[in-house]
């Protein structure tokens, strides 16, 4: 079969197409054709490092998130998955292939009515949007920032808090990135690449309630001196390769909290992403799939996504 192997750590160029032998599901394994494989930018920290929560050495098969029809089923698991659409995470290696091996009890039906391309944008993604949902506890009328907002998550949070009744200031880098956000409900958006641009938000609402942190950093910091007492910071990504760095009693002396929203079971995680795919098949959740590559090129995705060029979810198109 067709694949793509990491090398070895390093730029995107270690990402080489070649050829891998078929695998075969073992007990309470399923096989599944891929079609599309999902790329997060946790993805793009491995490739360069080894950084993240994924435990493979190349040379190996990289990917986690893919989506296709089930083709076999191994010994232990119900024959009727065979010719299901399904979605399912890898533990980060083996999705960027034409076949994939997955945990049978680890896979989602798409529901009808659901493309699966959409579906596969949603499952890393959409399960972290809705983790950091409960966590961040949107309010009617609350002011919420969304960091990176028209990235793949952020352009879920932009929505479900906009539907929870939040007022949603859209932070991101470039006008193409802020019309997105403004299309998906945001009803004020900040380049967060000026200098100026937190003046802007408190000239636009003052204070701000919730700070979803995506970024970390400088930047993340700075979002953090915009909440008003009684705020909350959720933090989930470092795409500036550092943490928000809170100073210890601050966030009790300005009365705010400070969390990480990404902390979950995995059943609690399968959950999360079966109520992303709901909530998309029902017409409330809309993914943002912005670019395609086909699967020899998952070399120029990961450069663009490094690149911050991206709009929403980067796919591979497998077949």
């Amino acid at each position: 079969m067709k694949a793509v192997w990491l090398t070895r750590f390093g730029g995107p160029d270690v990402l080489v197409p070649g050829e891998a032998p078929d695998p075969e599901p073992g007990p309470g394994e399923v096989l599944v054709d891929v079609e599309y494989a999902g790329i997060t930018f946790v993805e793009t920290q491995f490739r360069r490092s080894g950084f993240g929560p994924f435990r493979a050495e190349p040379p190996v098969i990289p990917g986690n998130g893919v989506g296709g029809v089930v083709a076999a089923a191994g010994v232990g698991v119900d024959p009727a998955l065979v010719g299901t659409r399904v979605v399912t995470g890898l533990g980060g290696s083996g999705g960027y292939a034409e076949r994939a091996v997955a945990d049978a009890a680890a896979v989602l039906a798409v529901p009808d009515g659901l493309a699966l391309d959409d579906a596969v944008a949603l499952l890393a993604d959409g399960r972290t949007a809705m983790m950091l949902r409960q966590e961040a506890r949107f309010r009617p009328g609350e002011r919420v920032l969304v960091e990176a907002a028209a990235g793949g998550v952020g352009s879920l949070l932009v929505q479900l808090a906009r539907r929870a009744g939040a007022v949603v200031v859209a932070a991101a880098g470039g006008e193409r990135k802020l019309d997105l956000a403004a299309d998906l409900g945001a009803q004020y958006t900040v380049d967060y690449r000026k200098p100026e641009w937190t003046d802007t938000v408190r000239e636009a609402v003052g204070g701000v309630d919730v700070v979803l942190d995506a970024v970390g950093g400088e930047l993340g910091r700075a979002a953090f001196d915009l909440l008003v007492p009684g705020g909350r910071m959720v933090g989930y990504g470092l795409a500036s390769g550092t943490a928000t760095e809170i100073p210890d009693g601050l966030a009790a002396e300005r009365g705010v909290s400070v969390s990480w929203g990404i902390r979950a079971t995995p059943e609690q995680l399968r959950n999360y992403a079966r109520d992303a795919l709901a909530e998309a098949a029902a017409g409330r959740l809309r993914p943002v799939i912005g670019q395609r590559f086909p699967l020899d090129r998952a070399a120029d995705a990961h450069a663009a996504i490094e690149a911050r060029s991206t709009l929403g979810k980067t796919l591979l198109e497998v077949r």
